[in-house]
């Protein structure tokens, strides 16, 4: 009989457990949760209090068959699940499948994976805490009320197969909001002034110096005139004033403050960054990555001291707490830092290994001494003017914590900020002027979300909690409602005039604006999908609202609140909205009128179709039945002009023959082609459908041809349904819609018809890539 069976939600943390843990301890992975609600009827009984049906997912069979036969030979059972409440209502759903006895289970949890911590678990069991349960619970249940009754209501009334979710229509709110935002800024230009001037001190020796002039001009009237007063006037240092300044490290990380410098400073998603964490934790190379705390314990305030010491000296260190300032802050886990601070690398792929990285060097960095500069600023007066321009520089006295870290922000200022030493300066000192540039330059709208910077914005809000973020933000890109891409930015014309030698001269240059990278996009659905839920449920996604649900959540885990009261409350104005919703609202497909067609005086409409937003010519009521085109990519149902619409009508267009047959341009479902002998060739993200000429659309079809013959290998006369074909992994067989893998040491282009089949004959199909939940 085993005396200790020890379950764990992944393979990677019990291999890790396992080390620690002696000959009479069994350590097995539960995969993550072993079941969940049921789809049939809810999985909800409303009727008994919203009771949960609960069942054990067909790929978790053997799992949970595998874990009976274990714990019945098992004296004592340890569930060691994460810290969190969705690792607490695993760990209850264990007690509950496998018919744990509360004699013989015991809870344990840790926030890291030591040796030091987990036999300081072992020591300290606990049973299972329901109040975490029933929160994590409530939101399980609640998102499946919200998802299962509003999905039907936007089939009928937007669009089939869309859905709809508690949080993440939110976050799509939020980005949806941004872009109209941006779509109603109107950009204004006003002129930047910068002015070079000459020093010498005593030996001779020049220097350079670079002033701004705070105010900007609106005009080129009122630019113009202030360069032609500098060109007489005479320049002197009016003031210096030195002050000095302090810089101090921001915190250690949580979860959303990880997921932004991994954004910023690695380019990391949000996902990929849980994802490493995930694997940095369960090696036990770092502290639990799901957490709201900024707490760092007393053994890791004493190795930090140390290694400062032993690295940089007795100055540099400087030990500091912190304390929680989240909104509804969850339990008190520590920030995520390395387990032992004393290692500053790991081993690992290049992406574990920069992860550990920031997360080592920012931990460091918060027990580190403060940098002290010396910021100077120098006014400089202009005999023949009002204004005056201002100097900045900026001297590090002292590097303390920026030894080891800089941290990253949002700031998308297109200007550089630079502050530098400024050369020795005196009040009353004349300056030489070299050259004024007066440079045109253009308010720029608000930007658009990352990923981290919408986590960043739905924390401020108290809007979801460190475990829901990258889920939020996944789903909400899997629905289709949002578009995480890059832009490249449009060509614009700024004008940049110059004083030097007392003349004045004026050119115009270019410059790419807009350029987006990593951004989130709402698409047209998205758009059309959140103004529906605005109008018709506008209570419940409210940020406030859903910030109050957070807390209520909050406060079921602290055994403040029942749940099932807290879900009624909820749910019963709910449901009677959806009744009235399906009843009375008409269909949203965000219909725009453009104008009247020419030709047949009936209207232009710009509206979601069923495979996506398109133009129609004429009402479906009508007689003639209506032409139809779909946008190209780029164009949206808000802002795709009349005659733009019409454009698209011009598809398909013929553009000329190659081999004796027309080449077709036209828009399908799935983008821009060319058509042709009945093949379809995909345009390239450069290639303007509207102006594709016959030389491109040839090159398209070359291109695609001598793809496909480079990806057969071998194809038989006999068997036409069977060939052997080069892929992304290597070379396969493939056979009636079936790939089946070739052995490593076998040469494809040698294979017969008959090594094929004994191939497909011993082997299975390869699996299917599994979509992820």
């Amino acid at each position: 009989m085993e005396d200790n069976l020890v379950i764990v939600e992944s393979p990677a943390k019990a291999k890790t457990i396992e080390k620690f843990l002696g000959k009479s301890y069994t350590v097995t992975s539960s995969f993550g949760h072993i079941r969940d609600l049921a789809k049939k009827n809810l999985g909800i009984d409303i009727e008994k209090n919203y009771e949960p049906d609960y069942i054990v997912s067909e790929d978790k069979k053997k799992v949970v068959t595998e874990l009976k036969k274990l714990a019945k030979k098992a004296g004592t059972v340890w569930l060691a699940s994460d810290e969190d409440r969705e690792g607490e209502a695993i760990a209850w759903h264990l007690a509950e499948v496998l018919n744990l006895k509360p004699e013989t289970t015991k809870r344990i949890v840790f926030h890291e994976i030591t040796e030091g911590a987990i036999l300081k678990a072992i020591e300290n069991p606990r049973n299972i805490n329901q109040n975490l349960v029933n929160a994590q619970q409530a939101r399980r249940i609640l998102d499946r009320l919200v998802g299962f009754e509003l999905s039907p209501v936007l089939w009928k009334k937007v669009k089939p197969s869309l859905s709809a979710g508690r949080v993440q229509s939110v976050a799509v709110r939020l980005i949806v909001e941004r872009e109209r935002e941006i779509m109603a800024f109107e950009s204004n230009s006003s002129f930047k002034v910068v002015a070079e001037f000459t020093l010498s001190d005593e030996n001779g020796k020049q220097s350079k110096l670079t002033a701004d002039l705070p105010k900007r001009f609106q005009t080129k009237k009122e630019t113009l005139q202030f360069l032609e007063d500098c060109k007489a006037s005479t320049f002197k240092v009016e003031d210096v004033v030195k002050k000095p300044a302090r810089k101090s490290p921001s915190p250690p990380f949580t979860t959303s403050t990880l997921q932004q410098e991994a954004s910023r400073k690695l380019g990391f998603s949000v996902g990929q960054t849980m994802a490493v964490a995930q694997k940095l934790y369960e090696s036990g190379k770092i502290t639990y990555m799901r957490t709201d705390s900024v707490n760092l314990s007393d053994t890791i305030l004493n190795g930090s001291e140390k290694q400062i010491k032993s690295s940089f000296g007795d100055k540099y260190a400087k030990r500091r707490t912190f304390k929680t300032k989240a909104k509804g802050a969850q339990e008190a886990h520590e920030a995520i830092r390395p387990t032992y601070i004393e290692q500053d690398k790991v081993s690992g792929t290049n992406q574990e290994q920069r992860l550990y990285d920031l997360i080592w060097k920012r931990t460091i960095a918060t027990q580190m001494s403060d940098a002290e500069l010396e910021k100077t600023q120098a006014t400089i007066s202009i005999s023949n003017s009002e204004h005056a321009f201002v100097a900045t520089g900026e001297v590090l006295k002292f590097d303390g914590f920026l030894k080891v870290y800089i941290e990253s922000t949002d700031d998308e200022s297109q200007e550089e900020k630079t502050s530098s030493l400024l050369p020795p300066l005196k009040k009353g000192q004349d300056m030489v002027l070299s050259s004024v540039d007066a440079t045109q330059r253009f308010t720029h709208h608000p930007p658009r979300f990352t990923e981290a910077s919408l986590v960043k914005k739905l924390e401020e809000l108290g809007i979801g909690r460190p475990s829901t973020f990258a889920p939020t933000i996944s789903t909400v890109q899997q629905r289709g409602y949002v578009v995480k891409e890059d832009r490249p930015g449009d060509e614009r014309n700024y004008e940049v005039i110059r004083l030097k030698d007392k003349k004045i001269e004026e050119k115009t240059k270019t410059e790419i604006t807009g350029a987006e990278k990593a951004k989130l996009f709402p698409n047209d659905i998205g758009m059309i999908v959140n103004d529906f839920l605005l109008k018709h449920f506008k209570d419940i996604f409210d940020y406030n609202f859903t910030a109050r649900v957070e807390e209520e959540f909050d406060e079921i885990a602290e055994g403040k609140l029942e749940w099932s009261k807290m879900i009624d409350r909820f749910y019963n104005p709910f449901h009677h909205k959806v009744e009235d919703t399906l009843e009375k609202s008409e269909r949203s497909v965000g219909e725009r009128v453009l104008g009247k067609d020419p030709e047949s005086g009936k209207p232009v409409i710009v509206r979601m179709g069923r495979y996506g937003p398109m133009v129609q010519i004429g009402e479906t009521s009508d007689e003639e039945k209506p032409k139809f085109a779909g946008l190209l990519k780029g164009q949206h149902i808000e802002t795709i002009t009349f005659e733009e619409a019409m454009e698209l009508f011009k598809f398909p267009r013929e553009i000329g023959t190659y081999e004796d047959a027309d080449m077709v341009v036209g828009i399908g479902r799935f983008g821009p082609y060319v058509r042709h002998k009945s093949k379809f060739y995909s345009l390239k993200k450069d290639d303007d459908p509207l102006s594709i000429e016959a030389d491109r659309a040839i090159e398209l079809i070359e291109e695609k041809r001598e793809r496909d013959r480079n990806k057969v290998i071998k194809e038989f006369k006999e068997e036409p349904e069977l060939s052997v074909l080069n892929g992304r992994w290597g070379p396969y067989i493939s056979y009636k819609k079936k790939n089946f893998r070739i052995p490593k040491t076998t040469d494809a282009s040698k294979l017969s018809l008959e090594d094929c089949m004994k191939i497909i004959k011993s082997d299975k199909p390869a699996p299917k890539k599994r979509k992820k939940k």
